[in-house]
């Protein structure tokens, strides 16, 4: 059945449905895209931002050599959060040790989510797109039942229209879900592969503080 004989044959419900499917297919499409180039990028700026860290003979200048490679800002977050101003509020309260792990903490989970921005459109898309192509299908189903009743005889020409769009509706549901399921998995992976070099750099950065003022 080519495009034209779906919009012949197929009712507001049925055009309804394939819209939701391309707005999820669109939509997922333009999230892996994003996704895969930033997170290509983050990795590789993380890593070399870490090493011109631990590289450069003092603090300050190690944040200066930071900056030159962390274009998407997911590093120095981290280093300027140490630099916060604390004195005089319940921030202050407790050790240094205490308070550079709040701020630490803090500033690494806002990196986390900005990475992690789109996650949930994939799961969306991957999850809801399976169904709404089966009640297109189960939709498509009942057309086509509906036609043989009114014709009183089983033809060809009266049950291929509904049927044809039954189908179709079911592979657009999984021709959406299986590539966002995939992506959804593979990027997520990405990121925790990214969460888990920040957070190496945080605790390495604490230690690092904690023991200059000890």
């Amino acid at each position: 059945m080519s495009l034209s004989d779906f919009l012949l044959h197929s009712d507001a419900v049925s055009r309804l449905l394939a819209l939701v499917l391309l707005a999820l297919s669109v939509g997922s499409w333009v999230v892996i895209t994003w996704k895969w180039r930033l997170l290509a990028r983050v990795g590789l700026d993380v890593r070399r931002s870490v090493a011109a860290f631990w590289q450069s003979p003092g603090f300050d200048e190690a944040r200066q050599r930071v900056a030159q490679f962390d274009r998407d800002a997911c590093l120095t977050p981290l280093i300027d959060a140490t630099l916060l101003p604390v004195g005089g509020t319940l921030a202050s309260a407790g050790d240094r040790q205490n308070q550079l792990t709040r701020v630490l903490r803090d500033a690494l989970q806002s990196v986390v989510r900005r990475l992690q921005w789109g996650q949930l459109m994939l799961a969306t898309a991957g999850s809801i797109s399976p169904f709404v192509g089966l009640l297109g299908t189960v939709w498509g189903i009942f057309n086509a039942l509906t036609g043989m009743a009114e014709a009183g005889q089983l033809t060809i020409d009266k049950v291929a229209g509904p049927v044809g769009e039954a189908l179709i509706m079911t592979a657009a549901g999984l021709a959406v879900a299986i590539p966002a399921v995939l992506a959804y998995n593979l990027l997520g992976r990405r990121v925790a592969l990214i969460e888990a070099e920040l957070e190496g750099f945080a605790h390495d950065l604490r230690g690092l503080l904690t023991g200059a003022q000890d």
